[in-house]
Order: structure tokens, then sequence, then C-alpha cells
């Protein structure tokens, strides 16, 4: 199950382009809803991707508040009149939604976000600027400090590393700084009122009364971002229901308080039940050797760190990489970016989010938490991302060369990415399937 604690959206594929969330709240990518779960502030596309889609909600500007649309608001009071049999049918008490849905509205803000649909780009190197800035590695550090006795407590009950539950921490809502301040009942029920995805989000509110109806919160101190994604580490409710912890003993799992304990541990348990393996890095910076068959660098081609040694494949520091399991190559922006050699906890940070941008500045936030160096590689700065026009573009003119894209939606996904590598190849080009400018040009 490819579950997804949070939401938020993406799109994906190594030398892809997917949205993402901008930072000044949150830094956790994001793109348009498939058809499941949906960060924070205007989206950007990001030059980096995975294979799978997640979602994510982005916040309402502090200090606006909605304008009511009266029409929409007498149709939506109806639907939660209808809505509310279902509910009951469901195990919610009367008391329990009546007490839920006092004051609540139809928000066209929620709607007018859940639409919104950006071609601003941000390529991963900016992202990562961001992600691994010395102002939140400098703040992630802090935060260890004043709350190490837990986070030890934590690690030791989980096995996950604190620097790594910190990083979470960190770019989901800035070491809880910024956990949201929607109604989450009211923007869960506008949602599933909207109908576009009404299946979805209607689960989603039936978690959230589930939690309400079992006294972990009440219905105003619900908040989150305007998709329903909840505190300090940003779970779901359907989420929270599977995977949060009471970690105090308080009998509550509080995930909104002051006190982050139970949302830190809750995130602990999250990874160590999509099998954290402790001591194994995310993943580690490599130089690949000249001449390497950008062919390989495959998630679904796993060697061992000796087998890539014997490619050529060398940590940063020119030694062979440890023997940290069965690994394989990752290059997020193309044969001319920084290359990694991942291993299976990259993938279990992708439960989180499944974005490689995302993925990877979680992994190098922990690191440089922990005391690590920044990134030795050089990025292709001169590339900007491509816009969704011109992914569009790119998959039509790849399909028309004979390349076929399997559709045109401006997702750069494993169809695109085999096309692309199938193109550069038949150019006698590196095969890296990075989706670029140049790409591109030369098609036209």
């Amino acid at each position: 199950m490819r579950c997804m604690v949070l939401i938020g959206a993406l799109a994906l594929s190594f030398g892809g382009v997917v949205s993402a969330g901008v930072v000044t709240q949150s830094l956790r990518p994001e793109a348009r809803p498939v058809a499941e779960e949906v960060t924070r502030a205007a989206p950007v596309q990001l030059l980096s991707v995975s294979a799978s889609p997640v979602l994510r909600p982005q916040l309402r500007p502090v200090g606006q508040a909605p304008v009511l649309d009266v029409a929409a608001n007498a149709r939506f009071q109806n639907w939660v009149q209808a809505f509310r049999g279902r509910a009951l049918s469901q195990g919610i008490s009367a008391s329990t939604f009546d007490r839920a849905f006092q004051g609540v509205q139809y928000d066209p803000e929620v709607i007018k976000r859940d639409r919104n649909q950006s071609e601003f780009t941000k390529t991963i190197w900016d992202y990562l600027a961001s992600a691994a800035s010395d102002k939140r590695v400098r703040n992630g550090k802090n935060a260890l400090r004043k709350h190490r006795r837990t986070l030890d407590a934590i690690e030791a009950r989980y096995g996950v590393e604190k620097e790594v539950v910190v990083a979470v921490w960190g770019l989901e809502s800035a070491y809880g700084e910024f956990k949201g301040k929607d109604d989450v009942v009211q923007s869960l029920a506008t949602l599933a009122f909207d109908g576009r995805r009404s299946k979805f989000f209607e689960s989603q509110l039936i978690a959230a009364l589930k939690i309400l109806q079992s006294g972990d919160t009440s219905p105003r101190n619900m908040t989150g971002s305007w998709a329903g994604a909840m505190g300090h580490t940003q779970f779901i409710p359907t989420s929270y229901l599977a995977y949060a912890v009471d970690f105090t003993g308080d009998g509550r799992r509080d995930i909104w308080s002051d006190d982050p304990t139970d949302a830190l541990a809750s995130t602990a348990a999250y990874l160590k039940r999509f099998g954290w393996i402790k001591g194994q890095p995310w993943g580690v910076e490599v130089k690949l050797p000249s001449g390497f068959n950008y062919g390989l660098a495959n998630r679904k081609n796993q060697k061992s760190p000796a087998e890539w040694a014997n490619l050529g494949v060398r940590g940063v520091d020119g030694k062979a990489v440890p023997n940290y399991g069965a690994g394989s190559i990752l290059l997020p922006a193309g044969g001319r970016g920084v290359a990694f050699m991942v291993f299976k906890n990259f993938a279990v940070i992708e439960r989180y989010n499944a974005a490689d941008a995302y993925v990877i500045g979680v992994g190098h936030l922990s690191d440089r938490i922990k005391g690590g160096a920044p990134l030795v590689g050089n990025w292709p700065e001169g590339e900007r991302p491509l816009t969704l026009r011109e992914r569009k573009e790119l998959q039509r003119r790849l399909t028309r060369a004979g390349f076929d894209t399997q559709g045109v939606d401006g997702k750069v996904g494993p169809n695109t990415l085999a096309a692309v590598r199938a193109y550069q190849k038949s150019q006698g080009l590196p095969a890296d399937g990075f989706a670029s400018l140049s790409l591109l040009k030369t098609l036209r």
C-alpha cells in the first residue's frame, strides 16, 4: 500500500518534472491530485521525480478570510445533511457529527487552491538549496538538541535515526512553526462536496470524525493544511488512524499541540512500519566513471556497492561505497547533475512522499543535521525545467518521432522517461532520460 502519510500530489520519474510546494512554510513537493491524496504556498515544478502519485495541500495565507458563496453554501448544507446519514451508518455518533459540523460552511478558497494549476518551475538544486539551507540545518540541530531526550527514546523504540525524524519535521512544518490553521472538517467537507474526488475526501472526512469520536482532539482544534494534512509532520486522517501513536502515554495521540512528541514518534512508527533499516543510509553521493552506461541508472537495477565499484562507481571520497546492501543509481538531473547510490531506506522515505526531490531533501537534511558535508557534485544550473506546455510538446514530438510516450499529460513518468532514453540513444546522445529544454530543441 503506497498510502503516504501526507497529502500533496506528484507525478514522476527520474529525469522528469513534478510540481512542488514552495518553501515559505513547507518543503513538500506537490503536483495535481490524481485520484488519491493533496503543499503549501504557490506550487512549482521540480526537475526530480519518482514513479508514484501522492497528494499534498497548501495553506491559506495567514489572515485571509474566505468569501462565502451563499448559493454554494446552501447546496453544501444540503450535502452535509445527506452525508450525515452516511457518516452515522459508518459508526459516527449523532453527537460527534453535530459537534464537528457546528459552524462549518462551504469554503471557496479550498476549492480555488485545489483547482490551481501552476506552470511555475523550480529546479531540484534550488529546491535542495532551501531544503538543506544553512538556516534549516541550524534550526534542525537546535530542535534535535532541545528534544534530544525524547528523540533518543523514540529512536530506541522504533529504530529510526533521530536525525531522519527531525528532517521530516523540518520539511513538513519547519520544526512546528507552520502546522496549518485551516479547519480540517470544513476543508475536507468542502472538497468531498465538490465532487471531483469526493470518494477520497469523504473517506478522509469519515476518518477525521472517527478521530474526534475517539477523543484525541476537539473539532476546532483539529487544524491543518487546506486539504487535511495535520500536525507537526502532517498526517492525513486515514494515516493518523493507522499509524499515529500515543508516545507520551496520556491516552491521546496528540499531533497538534506545541509538544511534538506524539507527532515525532508517529513519524518514526510510520517509517518503521514500512521497513526502515537502522544504520543504512537513504543514499550516498557518488562519482560516475567516464563513459558510464546511463541505462544502468534505473531503480530496478540493483547491485551491491562492490559490484558498482567494479563498474567504476565510487563515493565522492574516491573509495568504494561501504556494503549497505543492494543499491541503485539515481540521476535526479540527468548525467550532468549529482549522482546518488540509493538504498532500501530511500524507498521507505518515499512512502511519505514519492517525489525524488523530497526524499533527497529529507535524506540530505538529515545528513547535514548529523554533521555531514554539503553535496560535492555540480548541477546543470544552465538548464531550466520545462513548463507544463513544453512537457506536453515534448511528449507529442517524441510520439510523432516514433518514441511513444503513451499519452500527452505533461507528466514525465516512466513511459516518457523510456521514450526520452530511446530517442537519446537513437541520436547518439547520453541516454540519461533527462527531459531538458535542450532535448526539446533537438526535436523541433
